[in-house]
């Protein structure tokens, strides 16, 4: 037991340390994650027989359960929502014209099966939502005309079509009743969506008014949630990652308790659970096998990069008239990766067969995809023009926090003041807090504690954050043309007892509003809860 403990915490720093110093490597970590599995497998260093794709299945199912629940949770709903419907686009339409062509492709090209040829499209079809994340993120790479947000929401989203679509492919292997897969795909669409959706506003009343006040517990009741959501879903034939993903847009993009606890523990757990995942893909894998499917592979990485998603995506861009730079960067980022692999263990546990050719070529295809077009990702990027630079790409995401530990406070001294005439040093100031300018007749005086405060001076003061204590909120959202507050003033507001607008964004303004204040199109509006 303890050598089982050792290796596993070995395993765990040599991953940190490859997350540490990936960005030196040019690549995405993932892939130096599924490298240290290789290491540790039958044909690396440590010899690690493992072939059991059955506990593979199971390990990963649920390493990918929270994977999708956290992609939802962090998904902020208004950086997606101008760009959902061609999100949903690609995650629906564009998985299916993806399946489809890579499926011919196999038949006609490759001379595979029918049926092969179907499971190998559709456990190809998803871009990879781990992939993505982690290029946009490490990398810092915003994209003008929300294409950043648009990548994160279909990579996120379109894992349950490539699941659903490698069922199907799977009951057809089986020799299942092909008259079933109507009712099948209602099943998945349906049951996934009603679920997803009941747990969803199940989770967000529980933590609105329920007494549980320890962030610890809310973290539980959320796990125990997703847990649920995955299961009922399964057992009912519904598609359980769409459930897990709906449940986690609707509570991420909700105003409940201790959102800041959760979004640090599932940060940290999905991180983990992204470990454990291309490790064990690593793991799984048998390199010296590799060679001899890499020319199979190879032909169908390069028709996916270079036919497959970019007629997918031109086919559903181009109608809501995108650039053909914005259309040639969404393609780029078509990386293909964990899920796909999931979903070849899931066939190959599914059908009980002893090959592995379709695990080992779908690797290797998931393998190149992430080594050459993530690492190539950055660049493509600034040679189409597509950099933004006047923007974070994590304000795209729930976890994003512009708040810093002091804030400053502007303080006007009348004639009469109890601090005109003292100084600095002599005066009591509000405890943690420093005066750290004088603004004086049009200068600005950077204070000491001899300085005198003269009547008619402007002090500012840093002083200490608040801290929430996890029962309030603030909420920053952008006021659109059809917004119900568009044009109007805050006093025609009907808002509730217990929410205030504490502030107004426009342009480069800020402004404290009071009942007159008129809220406008593009104005972002932080409402405090």
């Amino acid at each position: 037991m303890a050598t089982i403990l050792i290796m596993v915490a070995v395993v765990l720093f040599l991953c940190l340390l490859a997350e540490k110093f990936s960005g030196k490597f040019g690549m995405p970590a993932l892939i130096l994650f599924m490298g240290i599995g290789m290491l540790f497998g039958s044909d690396g260093i440590v010899h690690i027989p493992f072939d059991n794709y059955e506990m593979a299945k199971n390990i990963c199912t649920i390493a990918l359960c929270f994977i999708m629940f956290y992609g939802g949770f962090n998904m902020k709903w208004s950086a997606a929502r101008p760009v959902a419907v061609k999100a949903v686009c690609l995650s629906t339409i564009g998985v299916v014209v993806t399946a489809g062509m890579t499926a011919v492709f196999c038949m006609l090209v490759l001379s595979m099966p029918f049926v092969d040829s179907f499971l190998m499209g559709a456990v190809l079809s998803s871009t990879d939502a781990a992939s993505v994340f982690s290029v946009l993120r490490t990398k810092k790479l915003n994209l003008k005309d929300g294409t950043a947000s648009l990548l994160e929401m279909e990579s996120g989203s379109n894992d349950p079509v490539a699941y659903l679509l490698t069922v199907i492919g799977i009951s057809l292997k089986v020799g299942g009743d092909v008259s079933t897969v109507p009712y099948m795909i209602f099943a998945q669409i349906v049951y996934g969506i009603v679920i997803g959706v009941a747990a969803g506003m199940l989770g967000i009343w529980f933590l609105k008014k329920s007494e549980i006040h320890a962030d610890g517990l809310d973290t539980i009741l959320v796990i125990g949630l997703a847990m649920f959501a995955f299961g009922l879903a399964d057992v009912t034939g519904g598609n359980a990652f769409l459930s897990v993903y709906l449940m986690g847009i609707m509570l991420g993009n909700s105003s409940i308790r201790g959102k800041e606890t959760l979004i640090a523990f599932f940060d940290g757990m999905t991180g983990l659970a992204q470990i454990v995942l291309f490790f064990l893909l690593g793991l799984l894998s048998f390199p010296h096998k590799l060679p001899g499917i890499f020319p199979t592979a190879l032909a169908i990485a390069v028709f996916l990069t270079l036919a497959a998603r970019p007629a997918a995506v031109f086919l559903l861009l181009k109608p809501f008239k995108c650039s053909t730079n914005q259309c040639l960067m969404v393609s780029w980022a078509g990386l293909r990766g964990a899920a796909s692999i999931v979903f070849a263990i899931m066939v190959i546990a599914g059908i009980n067969t002893s090959s592995d050719a379709l695990f080992h070529t779908v690797f290797m295809v998931a393998l190149l995809s992430v080594a050459i077009q993530g690492t190539l990702l950055p660049m493509m990027a600034v040679k189409l023009s597509m950099v933004d630079e006047s923007c974070d790409v994590r304000k795209t995401f729930n976890d994003y926090s512009e708040s810093s530990a002091i804030t400053m406070m502007q303080m006007y001294i009348p004639e009469g003041h109890n601090w005109e005439n003292q100084l600095i040093r002599d005066v009591s100031m509000p405890t943690g807090s420093l005066a750290v300018m004088v603004k004086r007749a049009g200068k600005t005086i950077i204070p000491d504690g001899n300085t005198k405060i003269l009547a008619g001076d402007t002090m500012v003061l840093s002083v200490p954050a608040y801290e929430s204590g996890g029962h309030e909120h603030l909420e920053e959202f952008t006021i659109t043309k059809k917004h119900r507050w568009c044009n109007k003033t805050i006093a025609e507001l009907v808002l509730p007892n217990d929410t205030l607008i504490v502030l107004v964004k426009r342009g480069d303004d800020n402004i404290i509003p009071n009942g007159q204040t008129q809220i406008l199109e593009d104005d972002c509006v932080v409402v405090y809860s």
